[in-house]
């Protein structure tokens, strides 16, 4: 069968698959992809087994990353938690999966990832997972109150009803300013985890490409945020995408606050699901924070080809020392080695 290759970017059929497709979702948008494009300078591609001017009927969205550091790479999608690929029938899936495949060495790419989010058997040979995460997704079938009281009434229930006992306030947008006080948060966290900051830019962009899809939602104490989410919306589902709080005041709710009033408005609009995104497997702490809204639990693994090496003790030991390092930094060193870093790792 005949493969074809496109720029979701240009090609008006994307969008128009997007909005139609049952498994499409805001990481599949133009949006997100420009987003991606402008902060990163990754170039989208879509693989399709569909001929020029006919409807899409299938496709496969690709950043292609270039750098010097971590080299030539196909990625399904970058900072993104889950791409699932688009393809009703599982030979189309195979067909676009085998043309990578022999295509790869010509192209000098390092490898090829894809990110999906249903368990499915990757059809590739010589495909394998490259990593494994843990997923949680909320139903919003039942009733508001119903959901509510599926909570865990010590770690969720208490810690909103203190946040407004303490009258926490709220606010959303993706307003400059509201971005900034995002950011702040956000540097803050990342140093306590010994890691590096996004690129602001990446926040703006975000919020220039998706609009009114993507809302920044800030609480605060006497006027100082002590707690920030980043939420975006598409068709029938609400994603968290990051979080961010000031650990001096975890006491008080804040970020529960968030989330509470993220999975009201989710409610209210008609979403069916509150996708509260991956979690690195031994991060226990925030698996049992997501475990504790009454999210169902699943798997994500990465598939790549070709399969993945292990990683080598030396490896795992350069990161350490580079956590050690980032903990070290000022601030502005931080910010500056996180733009420079972020576009190498997507």
């Amino acid at each position: 069968m005949a493969t074809y290759e496109i720029d979701p970017l240009r090609d008006p059929r994307w969008a128009e698959m997007v909005e139609k497709h049952p498994q499409a979702s805001v990481f599949h948008t133009p949006g997100w992809l420009e987003a991606l494009r402008r902060t990163y300078g990754y170039e989208a591609v879509v693989y399709t087994t569909s001929p020029p001017r006919a409807d899409l009927t299938s496709g496969v969205v690709f950043s292609r990353i270039s750098s010097r550091i971590t080299g030539r790479r196909l990625v399904s999608l970058p900072f993104t938690d889950h791409c699932e690929p688009l393809t009703e029938r599982p030979e189309d899936l195979l067909n676009l999966l085998n043309l990578l495949k022999f295509t790869r060495a010509d192209k000098e790419w390092k490898y090829v990832e894809i990110r999906p989010r249903t368990s499915r058997e990757v059809p590739l040979l010589g495909m394998s997972p490259a990593q494994r995460y843990c997923f949680h997704s909320l139903d919003l079938g039942p009733e508001l109150e119903d959901i509510f009281h599926r909570f865990h009434k010590n770690s969720t229930q208490r810690k909103i009803r203190r946040a407004e006992r303490e009258k926490v306030t709220y606010e959303e947008g993706r307003s400059e300013a509201l971005v900034e006080k995002f950011y702040t948060l956000l540097l803050r966290t990342r140093r306590r985890q010994h890691l590096p900051p996004h690129p602001r830019a990446w926040f703006s962009q975000l919020a220039e490409c998706l609009g009114d899809r993507m809302k920044i939602r800030v609480a605060s104490k006497d006027g100082r945020p002590i707690a920030g989410i980043l939420t975006l919306s598409w068709k029938d589902v609400m994603v968290y995408k990051y979080g961010c709080s000031d650990e001096r005041f975890h006491n008080l709710g804040g970020m529960h606050l968030l989330f509470w009033t993220a999975i009201q408005e989710a409610k209210t609009d008609g979403c069916r699901e509150f996708d509260l995104g991956r979690s690195e497997s031994d991060n226990l702490g925030l698996i049992t924070f997501k475990d504790h809204w009454g999210a169902s639990r699943s798997e994500l693994a990465y598939w790549r080809y070709p399969a993945l090496v292990v990683p080598s003790a030396a490896a795992a030991l350069a990161r350490s020392l580079a956590k050690f390092a980032f903990a070290r930094l000022p601030d502005r060193l931080l910010i500056a080695l996180g733009n420079v870093l972020y576009r190498h790792i997507g």
